[in-house]
């Protein structure tokens, strides 16, 4: 978090939402109690940025997923490459081992459920990406044939960015 919040990074963030950036105090611990529930910190690696982590509630079947699962939303893969986005479907499967019974995405269309098929329609948007990133030369390329498998998805602005980002 603080790596992330140097004025390097947090630029356009500040433009885009100024004076709304809080960087938390570092857990000690991997566990919070909240209200006579566990609650879990669960380090999965990258996903759409370096150190992702989750947070698991055992005793109810859930994970807050964050930026790990995407909920009917175009994937950030900016910060993104090939070994990158495996060590994404990686944390997607460490998600899916808890065996939760709800996920909550970190971006998700508003009015969708947090069911925890989204852990398999992120890796098969990752895969897609990945072969598509293959198969062509430009980030217009990669963005319009994405955009014909994932028409409806919200905030495709972040894939362009995306695009841009792998393909320069």
């Amino acid at each position: 978090m603080r790596q992330q919040s140097a004025p390097e990074f947090i630029r356009n963030w500040n433009l885009q939402f100024p004076d709304q950036l809080v960087i938390a105090d570092e857990l000690k611990e991997n566990k919070i109690e909240f209200e006579g529930f566990d609650l879990l910190t669960v380090k999965v690696g990258h996903s759409d940025t370096d150190y992702t982590t989750c947070l698991s509630v055992p005793s109810i079947g859930l994970v807050v997923a964050g930026d790990v699962a995407y909920n009917d939303v175009h994937l950030y893969l900016a910060e993104s490459n090939t070994q990158t986005r495996h060590e994404w479907i990686s944390a997607l499967d460490k998600i899916e081992s808890l065996k939760p019974h709800a996920v909550i995405a970190g971006h998700k269309r508003p009015t969708n459920e947090d069911n925890p098929r989204i852990m398999e329609q992120t890796r098969q948007y990752i895969r897609d990406f990945d072969k598509i990133a293959e198969i062509t030369t430009t980030a217009l390329e990669l963005y319009n044939n994405m955009m014909k498998i994932y028409p409806d998805r919200i905030n495709p602005g972040a894939f362009w960015r995306s695009a841009q980002a792998v393909k320069g």
